[in-house]
């Protein structure tokens, strides 16, 4: 998964509530049709994030204040894929051996963004996607 996750000051405030909604990642087959769509729904700004290859993330600025999220769009993975929810945690490590404990499964093992932190595909008990987010400004 191509996933750049960030909070809209990239900075470790912290004001952020533990176990709160950070980021979240919207798949599509058609990027731009998808962009069009949210952008007349809700007037959010998305723009193509920086660094990414052509048509592959884009930031969702939402336009809420530094509590709401932000969001990436991007091209569909797969049939299946979900929109992901990004949950930040102290640890990720952590977090994801507990998921396991209480019958979770990870999808995609602790990844690094650099200059941001890690995160965690994670799968609930009901098969639900959601990510674990631990801010890391360290990463490389």
């Amino acid at each position: 998964m191509n996933t750049q996750t960030q909070t809209k000051s990239h900075d470790t405030k912290g004001a952020q509530t533990a176990a709160s909604i950070v980021w979240f990642e919207i798949p599509a087959d058609d990027v731009e049709r998808a962009k069009k769509f949210y952008e007349a729904l809700f007037g959010w700004k998305i723009e193509k994030f920086p660094g990414a290859a052509a048509d592959d993330y884009w930031h969702i600025d939402t336009g809420g204040g530094e509590e709401t999220p932000d969001g990436g769009l991007m091209r569909r993975m797969h049939p299946q894929q979900p929109i992901t929810n990004y949950v930040i945690v102290p640890s990720v490590d952590e977090a994801a051996a507990k998921v396991e404990k209480l019958g979770g499964k990870i999808m995609k093992a602790k990844t690094e963004v650099p200059q941001m932190g890690y995160f965690v595909i994670c799968r609930d008990t009901e098969k639900n996607e959601f990510a674990l987010w631990e801010r890391n400004e360290n990463s490389k």
